[in-house]
């Protein structure tokens, strides 16, 4: 019984430490030029099929026109979606200018 409840965790601690966090990035124009960054949640339900609140890059770039957008599931992101089974799914939005 005990070698079974081993190899339970160790198979799902092997499973949880080979996953990896969604990440997009592109570039607008030349890119960033400043340095300065914005960051903004997203909210989604149902695995991200709904949106409750999304970022909009081109808002938080206000009258840049050179910048960079990161989108991401960060570990925090994949957490709060583990811990409510799919419910609530957030991503992170960045933006360099």
């Amino acid at each position: 019984m005990k070698k079974i409840i081993f190899k339970s965790a160790l198979i799902l601690a092997l499973s949880g430490s080979l996953t990896s966090c969604y990440t997009q990035t592109y570039m607008v124009g030349n890119g960033p030029q400043k340095g300065v960054e914005t960051t903004e949640k997203s909210h989604y339900l149902v695995y991200g099929l709904a949106p409750l609140k999304t970022a909009d890059p081109v808002k938080m770039a206000g009258e840049s026109t050179d910048y960079s957008v990161t989108i991401q599931h960060s570990f925090i992101d994949g957490l709060l979606n583990a811990l409510t089974f799919g419910i609530y799914t957030p991503t992170t939005t960045k933006v360099v200018k």
